[in-house]
Parts: C-alpha cells; structure tokens; sequence
C-alpha cells in the first residue's frame, strides 16, 4: 500500500471539515459580520474565525485522538512540538477578503509529517472551489484531476495588498493579484496560476495546505532566501516571504526577483542567516547576539533595520529608507503585536 493511500481517511476527514466550515462561514455572512482587529486594519477577526475553527479542530480531534493540532484562532500548545503528525488550520485564510464581500478566501487544513506538508485540503465557499490533495496522491479540484498548467508564459499570483501597495511600481511580467495565499498555492496546483512569491512573512497555517497541494502536483515552496519551509516549529510565523509553484517558473521568477531588486523582510536575523550578510560590518558587530533583530533588504543590501526587544516589543533602533521601515515595521507588528515607542532617557 502506498504512502498517499493510508492518507485516504485524513483526506475525507479534511474535506467533510473544510465543507461544513465554508458552509457556516457563508452563513455568518448572510446574518452579518461584527469585525475586530488583531493588530492593524490589515488584520481582522470575526466570530465566524473562531467558530469555524472550534468545528475544524473539534472534528480533527475526534478523528484523529492522537494527532496535534495548530489553528490561527486557538491558543498555540507547546506539546505539539512532541508530534510528528500536526494538522495545521486556517479556518479563513483570507478574513480581510472575507469582511468586504470578495470571494477570495478560503478554508485551509494542512497536515505535516515530520515537518513536511503532505496533505491538503484548501476549500473556497463564495465560489464553491474544493481543492483536495497529498503528496503521491495528486490533486483534484472539484473532484476532478487536477495539475500544473503547461502555458509558456507564467501567471505570477501575487497579494492584492503587496501588489496594491508596492508591485505595480515594477515591471514584473505576468502579475495576477489576488487574496487568500492558501487559494493562490491551491490554484497553482490546479493549473489556474503558475507561481507565487511575497515580500513579507506568512505564517505556517497560511500556507501548510497550499504547499501540501503545489508538492502533490509536482512544485515545490520555499522560503525567499532558498531554504526549504519546516512546519510543526516552535514559533509557527516564517520569518521571510515565501516564492513557489511550477519548478520552472519558480527558477524564472526567483532571477526576475534578483534582477529587479525586489525585496524581502527576515524578522528574527540571526548571523546564521543569509541575510545577515546585507548588514554593515559595524551592525554586525554591534547586534551580534542580540535578539528581534528584523531587516528588509534586496540586492545585497539593507533598506530598513528595526530592534524590537521580543518580551516587552519596545522599538530599541529604526533606520532605512522611511517607506522600507514602514513596511517593515507592519511585518514585525503582526508578527509581535502592536509596538512601544523607544523608553526615553
């Protein structure tokens, strides 16, 4: 029996728990939505978050005992980290889109395997899209076999927000803006895009079952500076953007990035990462071993720095370029929460 077979009940389990939670998201939109803000306008939250999610894990756990779960909307537990099995939900990736009447959210339920994301089932209700899948296994969309397009020139599906505030001042060809990432990887997968990438940081229930489908139709996700993504960490936020899809137009669009100079944040530098290297010589000094160290950078260099203290999320130093270190700064205030302006002497 192959691998992707012994999945088979997971993968009913996901998509019955996808259906039902798109369903009651639908129904919270036809009695109305009350919206709240986690840390920006950028970051909303609704009742309907919550409950889907509540459903999701509920189901999960009484399917799969033995299992751990991660879920945006619940309190994260440590003993996951004991797990090689953990599902990792978003009940809505996409909320903003969700409390505007867009279409482009979705369900996402993922499941990783010794830090691999395997299976996943990414369900989009306004449009009644089901994207299902595991590595081995293929994917279907509806139901139906699914797989990469074979177009010669890519569609690069990209973050509305990203695009809407920054990539349309580029060249970059092919540029299909859009919401939900887990939808954009999902459709990728489908054939209905070719390639992805972000400037700023997701998180792992973002993009855990989108990867799961882009591995199963032969792609591939990793992070902005070449690593590959491992799930089930101890703090489940990425640290970078992320860049994927067809291996292909994954190498075509990675040269396009470089060539352009489009850039990228890394919240949590450390001098073991890449992107240490675009740090002066005098920075390097002075912030080795110290922790919240964040950078936007492109082509080798450093467009904004920001030192956050992680426990009491006081600002200790902003520099850079002011549109750079604002955008950086909205990356680590999602990342952290809201910011305290640098103690006065």
């Amino acid at each position: 029996m192959s691998p992707s077979s012994l999945l088979a009940p997971e993968l009913q389990a996901a998509t019955r728990l996808a259906l039902e939670a798109g369903q009651l998201l639908l129904d919270h939109l036809r009695r109305g939505l009350s919206v709240e803000h986690k840390t920006s306008a950028d970051d909303p939250v609704t009742a309907a978050d919550r409950e889907a999610s509540a459903l999701i894990m509920a189901g999960l756990h009484a399917a799969f005992p033995e299992d751990a779960l991660l879920s945006e909307e619940e309190t994260d537990d440590a003993r996951r980290l004991e797990h090689r099995r953990v599902w990792i939900v978003d009940p809505i990736d996409g909320t903003k889109e969700f409390t505007t009447a867009s279409p482009d959210f979705a369900v996402s339920i993922g499941l990783a395997i010794g830090g691999e994301a395997v299976l996943g089932v990414v369900y989009a209700p306004a449009t009644d899209e089901l994207f299902a899948g595991a590595v081995g296994a293929g994917v279907t969309r509806n139901g139906e076999p699914a797989g990469f397009s074979t177009r010669p020139e890519y569609v690069v599906s990209v973050s509305d927000t990203e695009y809407r505030r920054e990539l349309h001042l580029h060249d970059l060809p092919g540029l299909a803006p859009s919401g939900s990432i887990a939808l954009k990887l999902a459709r990728i997968a489908a054939g209905e895009a070719d390639v992805t990438f972000t400037m700023s940081p997701r998180s792992e229930w973002d993009i855990c079952a989108g990867d799961a489908l882009v591995r199963a139709s032969g792609g591939l996700l990793r992070r902005r500076d070449g690593r590959p993504i491992r799930y089930n960490s101890p703090h489940p936020s990425l640290e970078q953007g992320i860049v994927g899809g067809r291996p292909e137009a994954v190498a075509w669009l990675e040269g396009e990035l470089a060539a352009r100079g489009l850039p990228t944040a890394h919240l949590g530098l450390t001098p073991a990462d890449p992107a240490w290297a675009v740090l002066t010589p005098a920075d390097q000094a002075a912030l080795t071993g110290q922790s919240g160290v964040s950078v936007r950078h492109a082509g080798g260099r450093a467009l904004a720095l920001l030192v956050v203290d992680p426990a009491t999320r006081e600002v200790r130093r902003a520099s850079g370029d002011p549109f750079h270190l604002e955008r950086l700064t909205r990356d680590v205030t999602r990342a952290l929460g809201p910011l305290a302006p640098a103690a006065q002497p």
